[in-house]
């Protein structure tokens, strides 16, 4: 499910890079990967042993002319596919899944520190990988022209995109093609786009139908770009640095800047391009096949997101009203972010809040046939699992050796049921590390952008408030759309009331923007 993007680009030393250094320090997130967890690292890659016996050079599927879809810079590619065309109308995908148990030795120091990880962290400036890099953007990598372990599911679609049977098997794939977004965008609208390609179109949007039908919804969350400037010698202004996103054709909202004598920020939205959300719509129809076979067979960890947090929605309904977005009593949550445009930077913003709904979600655990009830999803509305993304995500390993059981009938292996029931807690202490994260980045990125702005007076309104401090509270900013903290002096905010506010601190690493009523 879609998280918050941030990406920034400057110097190293630029006061936001150097903040966002800082709180890798204060957050205590796992830095270099310990010697003997790299020396186990370098063992596996050199000789991959999948754990099951069946597997031998005679499962290979490398004549599958699978492609990948990332962006220009990645390297991580932990997913590959192929689409074709079936002979009574429909669909067949084939979509590759990264092999990380082919490298990871049950209860060995690189399993270990996966544990102690959980998942990647993700900051403006760069990454904290879950893997080291030599197996997470190399060995265990899909490139193009490279043979290597994955789990391949071959799915099959009727002709309005519906399955009709799913099953997966461990072989050796090779990559054929990479696409990044906006070149696979512009073969697919030129209609030059070979077959498998221009199938994501059909096949994706014929899944997006298929989930507004079910009362799903996607989130096509934009990415914040933080763009950091510098004067030359001569005064005038040069860029820190490009961003990798692909906004000429992506689409580019409006932004807002801060700026001092020495540093200046520019920040604005790249929207997403509809090939990637064809592109996730194959990876939910994956976790949500994986959940029914998890299902049938009845051992399994499916993603469970609880209902919305107290007071999230009544949040968001402020922040929509303080960003100018109309979104009536009447009309439900799913309805009002479909008719959002991710290219207009104040829905832009109201998206990114919209992600907090999945903040607090988790993960259930069943053996034995003791499945769940009810085993849905809220947000993709159907049974749904994490599968897709095992070289970020630890609990995705355990799902792909559980399904691949499930398809040859068997028990799971030993070390899968062995740490299954204590997934969910290591999980959702990965999460919440994850969400502080992020809740850290955006107060940075906000100190940043207005560090130059102490004393001006703004408008917004107070989306938020503390249940036992009414005086203390969050206001959401008209111009620039950013959140903050607001202390009302011991005298309780109006809550969802417009207010002029004034700056009275902020600074990037040391003091959190902070306002007070003007």
């Amino acid at each position: 499910m879609p998280r918050r993007h941030m990406h920034t680009t400057g110097a190293a030393e630029a006061p936001l890079r150097a903040a966002l250094g800082e709180l890798r320090t204060a957050l205590d997130v796992p830095g270099a990967f310990p010697p003997a967890v790299r020396a186990e690292t370098e063992r596996a890659v050199r000789a991959p042993r999948p754990p099951h016996d069946g597997w031998a050079r005679d499962h290979d599927a490398a004549a599958v002319e699978l492609f990948t879809i990332a962006p220009p810079a990645a390297t991580e590619l932990g997913r590959a596919m192929r689409l074709a065309r079936r002979a009574d109308g429909g669909f067949r995908v084939h979509y590759a899944i990264a092999d990380v148990a082919a490298f990871v030795s049950p209860g060995g120091s690189l399993d270990a520190e996966a544990h102690r990880r959980v998942q990647t962290l993700y900051f403006p400036d760069g990454s904290v990988p879950l893997y080291p890099t030599v197996l997470s953007e190399d060995a265990a990598s899909l490139l193009p022209d490279r043979t290597r372990p994955a789990l391949l599911w071959q799915i099959d679609l009727d002709a309005e995109g519906r399955t009709v049977s799913a099953g997966v098997r461990r072989t050796l794939v090779r990559s054929r093609a990479r696409f990044d977004h906006v070149a696979a965008q512009r073969e697919i609208d030129a209609g030059t786009a070979p077959e498998s390609l221009a199938l994501l179109k059909e096949i994706g949007l014929l899944r997006e139908r298929l989930e507004r039908e079910r009362g799903g919804i996607s989130l096509r969350v934009p990415e914040q770009e933080i763009v950091e400037h510098r004067p030359d010698s001569d005064g005038s202004r040069s860029d820190g640095g490009q961003s990798g996103g692909g906004q000429s054709d992506g689409g580019q909202s409006g932004g807002s800047r801060s700026r001092v004598a020495d540093t200046s920020y520019d920040v604005a939205y790249r929207a997403p391009l509809p090939v990637e959300h064809w592109n996730a719509q194959l990876s939910l129809l994956t976790g949500m096949a994986a959940a029914q076979l998890m299902l049938t067979a009845g051992t399994g960890i499916l993603r469970m997101p609880p209902s919305a947090p107290d007071g999230t929605v009544g949040r968001l309904r402020r922040s929509a009203k303080a960003l100018g977005i109309d979104w009536p009593h009447h009309v439900a949550y799913a309805e009002i972010v479909r008719s959002l445009d991710p290219r207009d930077a104040r829905h832009a913003a109201f998206l990114q809040e919209c992600t907090a709904l999945l903040h607090g979600a988790g993960y259930t655990a069943f053996t034995g046939g003791r499945v769940p009830r009810p085993a849905v999803h809220a947000a993709v509305a159907a049974p749904y699992t994490h599968c897709t993304a095992p070289l970020r995500r630890l609990v995705d390993r355990y799902a792909g050796e559980i399904c691949l059981s499930a398809v040859a009938g068997r028990e799971p292996p030993e070390w899968v049921l062995a740490a299954l029931d204590g997934l969910p807690k290591e999980m959702a202490e990965g999460a919440e590390r994850a969400s502080t994260v992020e809740r850290e980045c955006v107060d940075l990125v906000a100190a940043a952008l207005l560090r130059d702005r102490v004393g001006e007076i703004f408008d917004g309104y107070v989306i938020d408030v503390r249940e036992h401090d009414p005086a203390v509270g969050t206001i959401q900013l008209v111009d620039p759309a950013v959140i903050a903290r607001i202390e009302g002096g011991g005298t309780p905010l109006p809550l969802g009331e417009r207010l002029r506010v004034r700056l009275i601190r902020a600074s990037p690493g040391s003091v959190k923007a902070l306002f007070v009523p003007a």
